[in-house]
């Protein structure tokens, strides 16, 4: 499928919105191993922004590049309006920065984790001890900030990880897969921790394995393959650009199914069911002319059903992986 890359997000005024972090032409090679090829970004301040792709697409990369902890070998990266080369120190006063693997120590307690990381930050004995204790209570560790990190749970550990990220108070986080090996709880308790900093005025740049995960927070989200973004835009923007999207139609008065069949031609029809199955993008503006049509003709369908692919179709088709059965859902109006 032919890569396609949505617009700049822009506001209200048609200018681009501010840009907590940009890339443009960001290239990073390992050897004859080309990772990153030519990677532009623009992610508005405030906002959640998910990179996906297969495991070695170059996300983790993505993240050591403008946390600067590597360095690229091409292209431009700014950072809260530093240059991630010229300014690293900059970078890193304004981020923070939860990898895949946690930072916990887990032979000192949940509260000596946090009063290290506020020494770190180079925060006094007061403030460190306010910061931690405030975060603690933040991610609900108050109870457990006396116990060695070892006995926390894998969901509290991760909590942890992101309360002793937040003690600098970063404007802007990355958060390299956060919810990797969490169970379904803790892992939408995860998600309402993010939409809570962000709600904040706080940056997140995601990497992510769970593409619901991406669904359910991104604002925006970047499909990375073979080293270039192969596609980027809103989940709904990302699913229209699949295939096999559809409106279907269903009736409980044959008379009713005969005359919608019989001018909509183009539907396929399900005589059986009485249902008729119109190719579609599921956008406002079809589902409108849709409606609208039902109207003018006087034809009343008892159900209308937009089916949509999801971010898994749209993830197999733009990695060209084919091994997953294609699979969409399902929204009733």
């Amino acid at each position: 499928m032919p890569s396609s890359v949505m617009p700049t997000p822009r506001q209200d005024d048609g200018h681009p919105s501010p840009a907590a972090i940009s890339t443009v032409g960001l290239r990073k090679s390992f050897g004859d191993k080309t990772v990153l090829d030519g990677i532009d970004l623009h992610i508005p301040v405030g906002s959640i922004f998910a990179l996906l792709g297969p495991n070695g697409a170059g996300k983790t990369t993505a993240v050591n590049i403008l946390s600067t902890l590597i360095t690229a070998n091409g292209g431009q990266a700014q950072v809260a309006g530093h240059d991630v080369t010229a300014s690293p120190d900059g970078v890193r006063a304004a981020i923070g920065v939860t990898g895949q693997f946690s930072a916990v120590d887990g032979l000192i307690t949940g509260e000596e984790n946090m009063l290290l990381m506020a020494d770190l930050h180079h925060l006094s004995k007061r403030e460190g001890r306010q910061a931690a204790a405030e975060l603690l209570e933040r991610f609900d560790l108050t109870d457990a900030a006396k116990k060695p990190a070892s006995t926390y749970s894998g969901g509290m550990k991760r909590r942890l990880d992101l309360a002793m990220t937040l003690v600098g108070n970063p404007r802007i986080i990355f958060l390299d897969e956060p919810t990797t090996g969490l169970d379904p709880r803790s892992r939408h308790n995860m998600w309402q921790i993010i939409r809570e900093l962000v709600s904040d005025g706080v940056t997140v740049f995601l990497t992510t394995q769970y593409l619901e995960e991406a669904d359910e927070l991104a604002d925006r989200i970047a499909v990375l393959h073979d080293g270039k973004i192969a596609a980027e835009g809103t989940a709904e923007e990302l699913k229209r650009l699949i295939p096999g999207g559809h409106v279907r139609l269903r009736f409980t008065d044959p008379a009713a199914y005969q005359s919608a069949a019989s001018t909509l031609r183009e539907a396929a029809r399900d005589d059986e069911a009485l249902a008729l199955q119109l190719p579609s993008d599921g956008s406002q503006r079809e589902l409108r002319s849709i409606l609208d049509w039902l109207d003018s003709a006087g034809i009343e369908a008892d159900e209308l059903t937009v089916h949509t692919p999801d971010l898994d179709d749209v993830f197999f088709a733009l990695t060209d992986s084919t091994d997953v059965p294609n699979q969409s859902k399902e929204t009733a109006r």
